[in-house]
């Protein structure tokens, strides 16, 4: 078999002894740069560096040490700040002015609840005294009569107390009576009946009082023929108590009537308002 020619190699052998001399000059220029850059850290060094030490590891180090990072300083500062201020609960004083504050505020509460809850009760015994002083005790008009002067009338009113709690005190007050002249209201004199007082009655059952007035008005309103119009008021206060504190509450009772004056014309009366028999003293009415 005969041998190929050598010739074609040479092209090879010569690229490879190119990508080496290629080489080689970068590792002398990295070289040279490496010492450059060793002459500029060694002229801005204060001191000379010791002997024998590693040049890429000092530039490496010198690197590490320009480049920015994070340091804890800040944060320990910060914490050993934070737990400084925290001791200052620690103190007894501050302790003891905290729990001084909280029991106030607690007492505080504890006050206006029990303020709120007696005003609650008050309330609603007071609700429950008004309902019974409006619904058990029974107020009336029985009657009203001449009297003989001539001038004067008197009046009958009657209290029932139909509570089963039990008794109620009754405080009565002076009688007021109006009569009605023109659009006006005119207070006429008024007393209680001999043997009877303005005071606290103990109302278990029943109980009757007569009024003395005299209705001495001139031009009064004649809304029914021959008759005075006439409001009475009874004011009574009352309590479940003989001695009663905050829990008394006002009755206010009107009446109104109609009432023929002393020498009235009684078949006058008659003929005007068509009315058969004889004309009562008083007719009454409802409220108005």
């Amino acid at each position: 078999m005969s041998k190929r020619p050598a010739g074609p190699a040479k092209p090879a052998e010569a690229s490879k002894d190119a990508v080496i001399a290629d080489l080689r000059r970068q590792l002398a220029a990295a070289r040279s740069e490496a010492r450059l850059l060793k002459r500029r850290l060694e002229a801005a060094r204060p001191a000379e560096p010791p002997s024998g030490s590693d040049p890429p590891r000092e530039l490496l180090d010198d690197l590490r040490a320009a480049a920015p990072r994070k340091t804890a300083t800040p944060t320990a500062n910060v914490a050993v700040k934070l737990g400084r201020r925290l001791g200052v609960w620690r103190s007894p004083v501050v302790i003891g002015v905290a729990a001084a504050m909280l029991a106030a505020f607690a007492v505080d509460a504890g006050v206006g609840w029990y303020q709120a809850r007696a005003l609650r009760e008050a309330r609603q015994a007071r609700l429950l005294l008004e309902n019974t002083a409006m619904r058990s005790l029974y107020v009336e008009l029985k009657r009203i009569a001449y009297e003989p002067d001539g001038k004067s009338f008197r009046m009958t009113l009657s209290l029932q107390n139909t509570s089963p709690a039990g008794p109620l005190y009754v405080m009565l007050n002076a009688v007021g009576v109006y009569v009605q002249s023109g659009t006006n209201w005119l207070q006429v004199p008024s007393r209680p009946a001999e043997g009877v007082s303005w005071g606290v009655v103990k109302l278990v059952d029943g109980y009757s009082y007569d009024v003395v007035f005299m209705p001495d008005v001139a031009n009064w309103a004649e809304l029914i023929p021959g008759y005075m119009h006439v409001r009475i008021q009874s004011d009574l206060l009352v309590s479940e108590k003989a001695q009663p504190g905050n829990d008394v509450v006002e009755r206010r009772t009107p009446f109104y009537v109609y009432l023929k004056p002393h020498g009235a014309n009684d078949e006058s009366i008659k003929a005007r308002s068509r009315m058969s028999g004889v004309p009562p003293v008083f007719i009454p009415m409802p409220p108005h």
